[in-house]
């Protein structure tokens, strides 16, 4: 995928934008790609939270193909392909105290440390979560997220660290978890839709999102808010990717991403069309972080369903 700048805005209003990336069928090594390729135009030292996670190895792997310093903050280690080249700090992103000091840190250990500490990270983004519902008690899930996107993008800010990307989700919508079967308000679902998840999951990302445009706001930073789609590894192509289009229905709750657009009125003939929508079109539009990235795909599922394009 090949990306643009992020568009500026005026000083007196957020440059939080909220940009939902369909991960669900594009293969992890290329998930967040657009984000990762900005990364690769502007930036050294990037803190990935959570970078021991799903997500989190392959945006890793990609980042240091492209020559950047990583600095992994998580409760695990990375796999020891990863841990050879990158050091993860522990580190509880509820502490507030130790995310400062984590924010602050060196990037490798050696003997002496030889590399100063002197500017604050070119950019941190933040993974790390409670991952879903019934993890955990809800309690627990809502302390979690919310407090360490809080801690996280506090001490960002305050510290000078100008690039802060979030992992939101398109749970937010309230279809994923909601309490029986919901529909979408309209098609196609963009960052203008009205978010009133049942869930302590999403809920927790809604909180993340608003503490990051007050931020925002207060610092005029660039906060970018990720509502992502189901993540599909690729040793998961073969059965994941049977499964959803040989049963269109188990596609409801990720806003059916890759289902041509004929087969809505099938499914949800009750959920009006805004507009338009081209023969492929997604029903979970990415067409903000095309515009604001230069967003496109590099795999498509398409291409690995079945091995040819259909």
């Amino acid at each position: 995928m090949s990306v643009g700048h992020p568009v500026k805005s005026s000083a007196k209003s957020s440059r939080n934008m909220f940009l939902q990336i369909k991960c669900d069928l594009k293969v992890v090594n290329s998930k967040n790609q657009a984000l990762i390729q900005h990364f690769t135009q502007m930036s050294k030292r990037i803190i990935v939270t959570g970078g021991s996670g799903k997500t989190g190895r392959y945006i890793i792997e990609y980042l240091l193909a492209q020559g950047h310093q990583i600095l992994n903050l998580d409760l695990v280690p990375l796999p020891v392909n990863l841990s050879q080249k990158v050091h993860t700090l522990r580190c509880d992103l509820t502490d507030g105290g130790q995310v400062y000091s984590a924010l602050s840190s060196h990037f490798r250990l050696t003997e002496p440390f030889r590399e100063p500490i002197n500017d604050p990270p070119d950019a941190v983004l933040h993974l790390a979560g409670v991952a879903r519902n019934m993890l955990v008690p809800d309690i627990e899930t809502f302390r979690v997220n919310t407090l360490g996107a809080y801690n996280i993008i506090e001490a960002s800010c305050r510290l000078g660290v100008k690039k802060i990307i979030l992992a939101s989700s398109v749970c937010v919508y309230g279809v994923t978890y909601a309490e029986g079967d919901v529909d979408f308000e309209a098609f196609p679902v963009d960052e203008s839709h009205d978010l009133n998840p049942m869930d302590v999951y999403s809920l927790s990302k809604i909180c993340a999102e608003r503490t990051a445009r007050s931020f925002a706001t207060k610092f005029d930073v660039d906060i970018y808010a990720l509502r992502i789609g189901a993540v599909v590894c690729p040793h998961e192509y073969n059965k994941l990717f049977h499964n959803y289009v040989n049963d269109v229905e188990k596609w409801k709750v990720h806003g059916w991403s890759y289902v041509d657009v004929q087969l809505l009125k099938e499914q949800c003939p009750n959920i009006p069309l805004t507009r338009t929508m081209g023969a492929r079109e997604a029903p979970i539009s990415n067409a903000k972080i095309k515009e604001v990235l230069g967003f496109e795909a590099d795999y498509r599922w398409r291409d690995l369903y079945n091995g040819q394009d259909k």
